[in-house]
């Protein structure tokens, strides 16, 4: 009998950073919501040599060789990924495949290291520490940023998202990514400072716009702050990514939406993925149905915040060849 774990980690969306300017010492602080439905689920099993199966195996078993080689450890891995999030398209399949493939190997090998640990060797959470936290945690997410010794921006707010608002998701077709790797850093480099000003702004939106108005379940004014947040941010990124929101589509979409009414609108990450907050399972298909026809490329999709992290379950396979899955 041979052990299987199996990890199932959820996509998140990234809405916007804090403090680009950096001058009190920390720089970035991002803000972001765990989302259920986007998802990539990994099984792992020890085997007699390193191999993957899947969409994106080929990123997963490059996270399990470098965690074997960082830890000294023996032996090796058969990766299984089911399904995978879509690749840099602003819904954190990095860290969620890195930290799902590590997650998996430190239960199946009892590894004495944290996810922390794990993100940091396999270069996860470099900005934001919104992809980790949407993996422990879930929920609504507020990182404080990185300061001269952060290894990993840590979570300083978390709290429940309204369990009634929904998220109005647009993903482009296949293929379709945003900014990442040396082309981002560039991008990063290349880029104006950003205000002090603007910084201090974002900064207290955040603080006494945002939190409280989630706290409160103000949808209003939650969206507002979103909105003003997104609109800051993406006029600062446009010269590296041709516009406020990077898919020309996915814009005009957005731009309806603005037009019908929707204040909490905007981008994930780099793009391309959009999002527009609704305040109901009903408003958001009302709003679905008239953006839809207007760009048939665009996928559409009403989805809700997640209020846990990933899922982790074992058990044990009798053939390895065809490994049945059991909750422990």
């Amino acid at each position: 009998m041979e052990k299987i774990v199996h990890v199932t980690a959820l996509g998140r969306l990234h809405l916007g950073f804090l403090d680009l300017h950096g001058g009190l010492g920390r720089r970035f602080g991002g803000i972001g919501i765990a989302l259920e439905a986007v998802r990539t689920q990994v099984e792992c099993v020890p085997s007699a040599k390193f191999s993957a199966q899947g969409p994106d195996s080929e990123r997963a078993l490059q996270y399990a060789q470098r965690l074997f080689d960082a830890f000294g450890a023996s032996g090796a891995v058969r990766v299984h990924v089911h399904e995978a999030i879509p690749r840099h398209a602003g819904l954190g399949s990095g860290t969620q495949l890195a930290l799902a493939v590590g997650a998996a190997l430190r239960h199946l090998f009892e590894w004495d290291a944290g996810l922390h640990e794990i993100a940091v060797l396999l270069g996860r959470g470099t900005r934001s520490g919104i992809g980790v936290g949407a993996f422990e945690q879930g929920g609504f997410l507020v990182d404080g940023g990185r300061g001269d010794g952060t290894q990993l921006p840590q979570i300083i707010a978390r709290h429940p998202f309204p369990e009634h608002w929904r998220i109005v998701l647009l993903l482009g077709q296949q293929g379709e990514e945003g900014l990442s790797g040396e082309v981002e850093r560039t991008a990063f480099g290349e880029l104006p400072e950003f205000p002090a000003a603007e910084a201090a702004h974002l900064c207290r939106v955040g603080l006494m716009r945002i939190l409280p108005a989630l706290v409160e379940s103000d949808f209003p004014e939650f969206a507002c702050g979103i909105g003003e947040l997104q609109r800051v941010v993406g006029d600062h990124f446009a010269p590296a990514q041709g516009g406020r929101f990077t898919h020309p589509a996915i814009a005009r979409l957005l731009k309806k939406a603005g037009q019908l009414g929707f204040e909490g609108l905007g981008q994930s990450s780099w793009g391309p993925t959009g999002f527009v907050l609704t305040d109901s399972e009903t408003q958001a298909h009302a709003l679905l149905r008239k953006l839809q026809p207007m760009e048939p490329e665009v996928a559409a999709h009403v989805v809700r915040a997640s209020e846990h992290g990933h899922r982790l379950t074992s058990g044990a396979v009798a053939d390895t060849s065809m490994p049945q899955r059991q909750a422990s």
